[in-house]
């Protein structure tokens, strides 16, 4: 039989993984090709050949995802594997009537078919969209299996950007380690936070291989996931945030849809700046897709070191990059933390952005007065820098979970803004993750031992 000719559009992450686990070793299918979207710098690379296995010696082209059209002609391509996150159902039709237009079938790869088993107890920390506050759960979720005795790994979503062997198992315990590994903000924003409170965090390209090396200094798992993608492990606790900031999209994106529909806990975030009739929207969808998740409310508490010294200053507010982009989100925790202490004004960035980063702001017209934490490549670092030294404020305030000041050698003054999950109605959260500890046999590391 003729292999089927593959394309898998992605983003440097669940593309790879879907490769990994469903296409790497089966003889019925020949993948020609990854198209790439969404990140900048991560196209014109190969997939190397130590990664793709045995079938492909030269290693899987990658392409902008601008070429579609084009590949499916010259490979004359029988599928096209849609597998990157938060884009809206409207977008994913459209990619999907592009190709069945050329003769193409446009296929979504099941959630089970593409999870990995783990012998230890996995919790899966997901969401309906990117900048839900996924990693402050993932936090709080870490801190409850320490205080009961377990000793966790932190499983994270990939962010495989640069070299894509050396990245193949990544192993994340101390500072230096960021370093020696050439981590951009991106990976830095999700792994420095981990690191502080203890934990060992995995990551990379190959799960199969991530999760076998975990398990071996690991009692119990907790899959970070990214964007609003489902889990690359199989849970055995679905926690799945959503952001009453933005009510109704938990129906309108993929795959957090997908996500909400799996959820055994569904985590109403942000309640505590929420309007209280959006809170309302979010849980009646729950109910209407999933009325057998448990939902639970909790706030994202925002802190400064001197909340007094932001009122009435001119400040610059530097956001979480992927939240502002393809997230969506139209203000963070930097823009409330001006609010709530009284800044006089938000400058707008934009009259000073330098290269890459006016690239950015063009391109996300919707973003106003906010500066997204871009920083892919070391070019694009330094521009991120120079376009913050450009901006004339009285300060900065980075709202990003890295230490953005030190990471850049800011000389301005730069503040940082926190934020931490708390429950908020009589430990809803923390009753779900000490009842599912509970429920475990403590006298048994692994799963059915």
């Amino acid at each position: 039989m003729k292999r089927q000719s593959v394309i898998i559009m992605g983003a440097a992450g669940r593309d790879f993984h879907d490769f990994n686990v469903c296409y790497r070793d089966n003889e019925l299918y020949d993948v020609k090709a990854f198209t790439a979207a969404q990140i900048p710098f991560i196209e014109r690379r190969t997939y190397p050949p130590e990664l793709a296995g045995p079938l492909y010696p030269q290693g899987i082209p990658i392409y902008p995802e601008e070429t579609l059209g084009s590949l499916i002609a010259d490979y004359d391509i029988d599928q096209v594997v849609f597998a990157y996150s938060d884009v809206s159902h409207e977008h994913v039709m459209h990619k999907a009537s592009l190709c069945v237009s050329l003769g193409a079938d446009f296929v979504l790869l099941g959630a089970e078919k593409t999870m990995i088993e783990s012998a230890l107890p996995v919790i899966s920390v997901c969401a309906v969209r990117t900048g839900c506050g996924k990693s402050g759960v993932t936090r709080f979720i870490l801190r409850i299996l320490k205080s009961k005795g377990l000793r966790p790994a932190a499983i994270r979503h990939p962010m495989p950007y640069c070299d894509l062997l050396r990245q193949r198992v990544q192993r994340f315990e101390r500072p230096e380690d960021l370093d020696s590994q050439n981590c951009t903000i991106e990976e830095r924003e999700e792994y420095e936070p981990l690191i502080a409170e203890g934990v060992v965090v995995y990551a990379g390209v190959d799960y199969q291989e991530i999760v076998r090396s975990a398990e071996k200094e690991a009692e119990i798992i907790v899959w970070d996931g990214g964007n609003n993608d489902l889990p690359f492990i199989r849970p055995d606790l679905e926690t799945v945030l959503l952001d009453p900031h933005r009510p109704g999209h938990e129906l309108l994106y993929y795959p957090g849809e997908a996500n909400l529909r799996r959820a055994d806990v569904a985590i109403v975030n942000k309640v505590d700046t929420a309007a209280r009739e959006n809170v309302a929207i979010v849980e009646q969808n729950v109910r209407s897709l999933n009325g057998a998740a448990v939902i639970v409310h909790t706030a994202s508490r925002i802190t400064v070191d001197d909340p007094d010294s932001i009122k009435g200053k001119r400040v610059l507010a530097v956001e979480d990059g992927p939240t502002l982009t393809h997230g969506g989100m139209p203000y963070g925790a930097g823009y409330l933390a001006a609010r709530q202490f009284g800044a006089a004004e938000i400058v707008d960035p934009r009259p000073y952005a330098c290269g890459s980063i006016r690239d950015v702001l063009d391109r996300y017209r919707e973003i106003r007065n906010l500066l997204p934490a871009t920083g892919y490549a070391r070019s694009q670092i330094e521009e991120l820098k120079e376009t913050i030294e450009n901006v004339p404020c009285d300060i900065v305030l980075v709202a990003t979970p890295v230490d953005l000041g030190s990471l850049l050698d800011i000389k301005k003054r730069v503040m940082r803004v926190r934020y931490e999950i708390e429950d908020v109605e009589d430990k809803e959260l923390r009753g779900c993750i000490e009842g599912f500890v509970d429920s475990l046999d403590r006298g048994a590391a692994q799963k059915g031992a």
